[in-house]
């Protein structure tokens, strides 16, 4: 699984024009199912999220975790995150999982992530989302699991 996290004041994903989810402060959370991905290695990568070390302490270093500071995450499908850029200039998606196999691990890594005692809200798989943040810091992380 691939996630790009965004740490935030506010974000919001919107649906046909109305508020589906929301979060702040915390985490926007984009992530795209890979061929191979597991239930195992989407919790972990969940659990990862939850404990990454990146929200200020009181001297203002990044040493505080998700669950430290009790912030939300508002978790988006995006399966561009999988685009090869390699050839052309039309990027390929085919690196991402199937639709319905990339749903089946969106849905586990939102799962996971409330498992882990964090407030989840989501967007809606394979929708066409308006996603609204203000990124803190800016700090904007790739990761992958």
């Amino acid at each position: 699984m691939r996630a790009l996290i965004q740490r935030v004041t506010e974000a919001s994903v919107r649906v046909e024009g109305a508020v589906i989810g929301r979060t702040g402060p915390g985490l926007l959370v984009l992530v795209c199912g890979m061929p191979g991905d597991t239930d195992r290695s989407v919790a972990a990568l969940a659990g990862k999220i939850a404990k990454l070390r990146i929200f200020r302490d009181a001297e203002g270093r990044m040493n505080r975790s998700l669950l430290d500071v009790g912030g939300g995450a508002l978790v988006v499908s995006q399966f561009t995150l999988a685009a090869d850029t390699s050839r052309g200039n039309r990027p390929g998606f085919s690196a991402a999982a199937p639709p319905k196999e990339g749903e089946r691990l969106y849905e586990a890594f939102a799962a996971a992530l409330a498992e882990t005692g964090v407030a989840v809200e989501t967007g809606r798989f394979g929708a066409n989302m308006a996603v609204a943040l203000v990124n803190d810091g800016p700090v904007t992380i790739w990761m992958e699991g």
